[in-house]
């Protein structure tokens, strides 16, 4: 598995990401924005902003709410080793966690990672944070008390742990969460979690 991890939006290494992509095709996952201070229709204008960014690459998008596939974890592996990559907005990290764990998308991507397929992981901000081991870095700026889903009513603290340390998004950049993120840090010096920073329009890739 290979991963293309952005701070914001798709970020500047274009030609790497399409490079990276094995078959020009995409699920766009959006349920990081199935939090409360999101209404439905700004998460559908700006899911619609991504997937168009996305398509004006040349790739095929396909929608993947995560929703759509909470206990079917069977039809959502199957639709992923169609496509070969995803895309994963950002939005609250652990607003993500919980859909990933009701989907099974977190088992789907540790087999996939595992058995070293030719997959692509992408997406920006919460999209990175969920890969760290732990979540716990990210409750300054994300509410770790959003629990938008019936089935799942408790926080999922651990994240994929699919790398070593709590990705930071938003450094020292013109974003409303740059503030946060600097606290964040801040928790994570204290308590000797290592960590990566990224300003908006970087990107961490990982081959």
């Amino acid at each position: 598995m290979k991963f293309y991890l952005s701070s914001y939006g798709i970020g500047n290494e274009v030609e790497k990401f399409k490079q990276l992509i094995p078959n020009k095709k995409i699920g766009y996952i959006p349920n990081a924005r199935d939090h409360s201070g999101s209404d439905s229709k700004t998460r559908k204008e700006k899911a619609e902003r991504d997937m168009q960014l996305l398509r004006d690459l040349g790739l095929e998008v396909y929608l993947l709410d995560l929703q759509d596939y909470f206990d079917k974890k069977d039809e959502l592996k199957n639709k992923l080793e169609e496509l070969g990559a995803i895309f994963i907005s950002g939005g609250n990290v652990f607003v993500l966690r919980q859909a990933m764990k009701l989907s099974g998308l977190d088992e789907i991507l540790t087999e996939l990672k595992n058995n070293n397929q030719n997959f692509l992981y992408a997406g920006y901000s919460a999209a990175g944070c969920v890969l760290a081991p732990d979540l716990h870095a990210y409750p300054v700026v994300d509410d770790s008390t959003e629990m938008p889903y019936e089935e799942l009513k408790e926080t999922v603290w651990e994240g994929l742990g699919f790398v070593d340390f709590a990705f930071m998004p938003h450094y020292k950049s013109d974003h409303p969460e740059s503030a946060g993120v600097d606290k964040e840090i801040e928790f994570c010096e204290q308590n000797n979690i290592p960590y990566k920073t990224l300003r908006d329009g970087e990107v961490l890739i990982i081959e």
